[in-house]
């Protein structure tokens, strides 16, 4: 979140810079630096706000996202935000806790190496889901761990669902973009998405079966869009 975003939320909320820095526990001198952008918003402040203006979780700030540690701990934490988040495949979870920033999961799921499929299935819904990304950071951050390929196959795949799917159809712009920021990056070793494979007759597999999504970002996957559960609107 920036100053202009927290300048935008106060006053389409109708609220005062007095009200608010008040609410925050901040003064209004304070307060208004942030708005300005001479101070940096922090995650309390973010968090505060997103909450009490009921603000996108794209406003939310970005934690650093683990690359390693126990996969199923993992998977629990993914599937907890994606249903916090309103999921559809994660319907009948509860929804306990606060929200995370939809980038924030991403990353975490892109980064693990094994990934219950159920979970992957439900990565490009995320980008899908939601607008207003900040995408030079998410791009930023997926470079930085190498994971820019990871990426731009799930921003294909939710671009096909979108081309596809008239409920995502608003969603394809943005998409097409990100694909294109990311493609000046691209990795030319081959990877794994969601699971990594050490058969060789299955790598052999997948490279003769994966979609062509797959085959352009150098993923050895299976996953395809009409795999995804939300990618059909009769479904």
């Amino acid at each position: 979140m920036m100053g202009a975003d927290l300048r935008n939320a106060r006053l389409q909320a109708g609220w005062t810079q007095s009200r608010l820095a008040r609410r925050l526990g901040v003064t209004q001198a304070y307060l208004s630096l942030m708005e300005a952008g001479r101070r940096r918003v922090p995650d309390r402040v973010m968090r505060s706000v997103a909450s009490l203006f009921r603000l996108p979780p794209t406003l939310l700030p970005l934690s650093e996202a683990e690359s390693r540690g126990d996969p199923a701990a993992t998977d629990m934490k993914l599937e907890q935000g994606l249903a916090r988040l309103g999921y559809p495949g994660l319907a009948y979870r509860k929804k306990p806790g606060e929200r995370r920033n939809p980038a924030e999961l991403l990353l975490r799921a892109l980064a693990a190496d094994d990934l219950d499929p159920r979970l992957a299935e439900a990565l490009p819904w995320l980008l899908l889901k939601f607008e207003g990304f900040n995408s030079t950071e998410l791009v930023a951050r997926a470079r930085n761990r190498d994971l820019q390929n990871r990426l731009g196959f799930t921003a294909s795949l939710a671009r096909v669902v979108a081309e596809r799917n008239p409920a995502f159809r608003n969603r394809w712009d943005e998409l097409q973009r990100l694909e294109q920021e990311l493609e000046r990056s691209r990795l030319a070793r081959e990877d794994t998405y969601g699971r990594r494979e050490t058969s060789e007759r299955m790598v052999a597999w997948l490279r003769a079966n994966r979609s062509p999504e797959a085959a352009h970002w150098n993923l050895l996957s299976d996953l395809k869009p009409e795999h995804l559960p939300y990618a059909d609107p009769n479904r």
